[in-house]
């Protein structure tokens, strides 16, 4: 079934009325007809099984025939902040950590970052066409949120950031090993909001795993070998998802 997204202030007693880009995709891309069925969210945790009452050339009218809570939201609100990657790597990144249940993605500019935004003008249309592709992951997998991509920030704006959420985690190759890091995994699935550090193409500098740690972070271990940069957010992430599911079908943290 099709899943589409409104402001809450589109949705009335009995209809949702679906207006912009979506009213040509439902009628010209997908064809769909009266009669025909839907999912429409509202970004806070409300899924609506809509059946298509009428259609013109600038909005969709859809009944609503039930409402339910969102299901495929994780409990906790993950926030990636990733190092700033080289060409279309950001694109991959966000694609996929939206899959798997990001909250939020912060692109972070860190010390050894190849890639650059300098040109303000540059950074908006990129964060258009992350957001974009932010959407079209979160339509395919069935997310209740689209996960919202941040402008690009410093390593200090992004540690302030992460310094207000319960648990910040940091995929280190100098962390222990993997009994204490499954220990510090299982811990930040308990918590409510959960920060991930990702460090660029050329890893943290010294100094900034040290302001991480003296913030009180903690670093983990994902194995043995070197991951690329868009391979380690998405490993922890698979691997948080996975611990945060398992709890909620055994009922609960535990």
């Amino acid at each position: 079934m099709h899943w589409f997204y409104v402001e809450h202030s589109q949705i009335t007693e009995e209809t949702i009325r679906i207006t912009g880009n979506d009213v040509n995709h439902i009628k010209n891309v997908l064809r769909m007809q009266r009669g025909e069925n839907l999912i429409i969210c509202d970004g806070n945790g409300k899924d609506y099984y809509c059946e298509i009452q009428d259609l013109s050339n600038d909005c969709v009218i859809a009944h609503i025939l039930e409402i339910n809570s969102t299901e495929s939201e994780l409990p906790a609100k993950i926030y990636l902040f990733q190092g700033l990657p080289k060409k279309d790597k950001m694109e991959l990144i966000i694609q996929k950590a939206v899959e798997l249940g990001v909250y939020q993605i912060i692109p972070v500019a860190m010390k050894r970052c190849v890639a650059k935004i300098e040109d303000k003008k540059k950074e908006q249309k990129k964060i258009e066409r992350w957001q974009s592709i932010a959407t079209s992951a979160a339509k395919q997998s069935g997310r209740g949120i689209i996960p919202k991509i941040s402008t690009v920030m410093s390593y200090e704006e992004a540690l302030k950031m992460a310094m207000e959420l319960d648990y910040n985690l940091i995929p280190y190759e100098q962390a222990k090993g993997m009994l204490d890091s499954n220990k510090k995994i299982q811990e930040a699935c308990t918590q409510k909001t959960i920060g991930i550090f990702i460090g660029p193409e050329g890893g943290f500098d010294d100094k900034e795993i040290e302001k991480a740690i003296s913030t009180g972070f903690s670093t983990i271990s994902l194995g043995k070998r070197i991951l690329r940069t868009e391979t380690a957010g998405l490993t922890t992430l698979s691997i948080i998802m996975f611990q945060m599911e398992l709890q909620k079908e055994s009922g609960g943290n535990k």
